[in-house]
C-alpha cells in the first residue's frame, strides 16, 4: 500500500467514472472521500485497504455546500485535492427542453463545483496550503465542450464552463501553490455508452485512430497524475482522453 499522501474529496464517486477516479487515487495512496447523494453497490462491494470514506452530499444543495466542507474537514483533517466530477448529461434539442432542465443542469454541473471549489480552496488556505507544498484541484470536462455534439448543446455549455474556470482559477491561485486542471474524455467505455445502438458505437470507434474508446481506468490515471508531485509544474491546461478521437 503507498504511503498516505492526503484528503482528496471526490465528487461523484459512487459509481462509473467518479468511482475508477477514487479508486485509483486510493491505490496511490491519498485519502479517497467519495461525495455523492447516495451509496452505491460498487463502494459496497469494494474491498480495497484502505476503504474509500463515504460521506453523503447532495450538490443541488448549493448554500449546504460550506456545511459540507467544514464537516468533512472536521472530520477528516486538511483536503489536499478536489476532483469536482459529479453532473448530469441531460440530453434533448435545445428547442424543446424543459427550462427546469438547463437549470438543474448549469446548476449541478457548473454552479455546485464553482461554489465547492470555494469552499475547498478557503479551507486549504486555513491550513496554509503554500507552507505545506500546495494542493491540487481537477475538473472533469468533456471532448463535446470544444466538438460540440448535437442534442447537448446545454451539457456542452456546462463542461465549457468548467474550462474558463480551470484556466482563470489557475492563474488566482498558482501563488499559493495550488495547480488547477481540466481532465476532457471523450466516449468512455461504462454502462453510458452500453447504451449507444450498435451501429453508433461502432462509428465512435471507428473514428478513434487507436479504434477503440477510451476506458474509466485511462481517465482516472490522468487524475492521478495531475494529483501527483510529478505534475506540480502543470496548471490551466485540459488534457483530452479520447483515444484520438478529436486528433
Amino acid at each position: 500500500m503507498a504511503e498516505a499522501r492526503g484528503n482528496v474529496i471526490v465528487t461523484g464517486g459512487s459509481r462509473g467514472l467518479g468511482f475508477a477516479i477514487a479508486k485509483r487515487l486510493r491505490d496511490a495512496g491519498y485519502t479517497a472521500i467519495v461525495v455523492a447523494r447516495s451509496n452505491s453497490d460498487e463502494l459496497a462491494a469494494d474491498r480495497g485497504a484502505p476503504p474509500l470514506r463515504f460521506w453523503r452530499g447532495d450538490l443541488e444543495a448549493i448554500d449546504a455546500i460550506p456545511e459540507l466542507v467544514r464537516a468533512i474537514r472536521k472530520a477528516a483533517g486538511p483536503i489536499y485535492g478536489l476532483v469536482n466530477n459529479a453532473g448530469i448529461g441531460t440530453s434533448g434539442v435545445l428547442a424543446t427542453m424543459r427550462v427546469a432542465d438547463i437549470e438543474r443542469m448549469v446548476r449541478l454541473n457548473t454552479v455546485a463545483p464553482m461554489v465547492l471549489t470555494r469552499q475547498v480552496v478557503r479551507a486549504m488556505m486555513a491550513d496554509g496550503v503554500k507552507d505545506k507544498g500546495g494542493g491540487r484541484i481537477v475538473n472533469i470536462s468533456s471532448i463535446v465542450s470544444a466538438t460540440g455534439f448535437s442534442g447537448l448543446s446545454v451539457y456542452g455549455a456546462t463542461k465549457a464552463s468548467l474550462v474558463g474556470f480551470t484556466k482563470s482559477l489557475a492563474r488566482e491561485l498558482g501563488p499559493l501553490g495550488i495547480t488547477v486542471n481540466a481532465v476532457a474524455p471523450g466516449f468512455v467505455d461504462t454502462r453510458m455508452t452500453d447504451g449507444l445502438e450498435g451501429a453508433h458505437r461502432a462509428q465512435i470507434v471507428r473514428r478513434s485512430p487507436l479504434a477503440r474508446l477510451a476506458e474509466p481506468a485511462d481517465v482516472a490515471e490522468t487524475v492521478a497524475f495531475l494529483m501527483s508531485e510529478a505534475a506540480r509544474n502543470i496548471t490551466g491546461t485540459v488534457v483530452t482522453v479520447d483515444a484520438g478521437s478529436t486528433a
